[in-house]
């Protein structure tokens, strides 16, 4: 090896770095004697929190930076959650490995309303995800949906000052962060389609760098890697970067890739939704030929129309 440290980058929020204390105590378990060092770096999408991620340039806020570190050498891999991953990488940047998925679903957190269903009419729900916004709306067109920016932490603590009845967060998130407790409600798939990747952790590494891919190999999950490949195919033939309310779900059944996808407009008036099955071999062409469907059905006109977050 040319030394014995890995650099990993991670940003610094407290779910950015359980998620990369997981990657980093899973290469100890496989390497007792590497050294493994962690390098924090914010993002802008971290430093800008009172904006709408669509009007400062979407999701890959929060992985440029990181990806930037690795071109220029000051980190060997970089953890990312896959939802915030364009589907487009870098020159020379490669992510090798998904590891195996948690829990993908939206959680609904309250502290007065059980469920959903439960709300009062016009209740205020906090998100700034429009792929949430969407699909509430279609649900509940009543719903008084208003902006919610910051780390899990942050939001729960404007929930528990009152600002919302109640906000959707990942169920992932509040998981690896010890706060499975706040979940009211877990928004199944034929609630909320979750977003593409969600729940999903990927390494990032350079794509001349064998030693690193060597290393990190072994944390790949192929069942979680052909899902998330199947969700990106979606958004890579839609063209939608993180910028427009796009959800994609791919489960493993009956040893084929079920995928589920959805184009709507941000006020849930107009929804596609369309679900097919495949080989898992093949995820990549079964994302590309839903995405073909949601095209035909008129998705094309969609996306000309709306440029919001996903």
């Amino acid at each position: 090896m040319k030394n014995n440290r890995l650099k990993i980058a991670t940003r610094k929020s407290p779910l950015a770095l359980w998620q990369t204390n997981h990657v980093r105590e899973a290469l100890r378990r496989l390497y007792p004697e590497q050294l493994i060092e962690i390098v924090e770096i914010t993002t802008q999408g971290d430093k800008i929190l009172d904006t709408p991620l669509a009007k400062i340039g979407g999701k890959g806020l929060f992985v440029k930076e990181l990806e930037n570190s690795l071109l220029a050498g000051q980190a060997d891999m970089a953890v990312h959650s896959m939802k915030d991953v364009p589907v487009e990488l870098p020159s020379g940047l490669i992510l090798p490995v998904i590891m195996c998925r948690e829990e993908p679903y939206d959680a609904f957190v309250s502290n007065h309303y059980p469920n959903l269903a439960a709300l009062p009419l016009g209740a205020i729900v906090g998100t700034s995800s429009l792929r949430r916004q969407s699909q509430l709306l279609a649900l509940r067109p009543d719903l008084s949906i208003r902006p919610l920016r910051g780390n899990v932490g942050t939001r729960l603590q404007k929930l528990d000052r009152g600002e919302f009845d109640a906000i959707v967060l990942a169920v992932a998130g509040l998981k690896r962060l010890g706060m499975s407790e706040r979940i009211r409600e877990i928004l199944t798939p034929d609630i909320i389609l979750p977003a593409i990747g969600q729940g999903a952790i990927g390494i990032e590494c350079r794509e001349d760098d064998q030693v690193t891919q060597e290393r990190i190999a072994p944390l790949n999950d192929y069942a979680t890697q052909q899902r998330i490949k199947a969700e990106r195919a979606i958004n890579q033939r839609l063209g939608g970067g993180c910028q427009v309310p796009i959800a994609g779900f791919a489960e493993i059944s009956d040893n084929e890739l079920l995928l589920r996808g959805l184009v709507a407009d941000p006020q849930g008036k107009q929804v596609l939704y369309h679900t097919l099955r495949g080989a898992l071999e093949f995820p990549e062409e079964l994302g590309d030929q839903l995405a073909q469907v949601l095209l035909s059905q008129g998705a094309d006109r969609f996306l000309q129309t709306w440029q919001f977050s996903a």
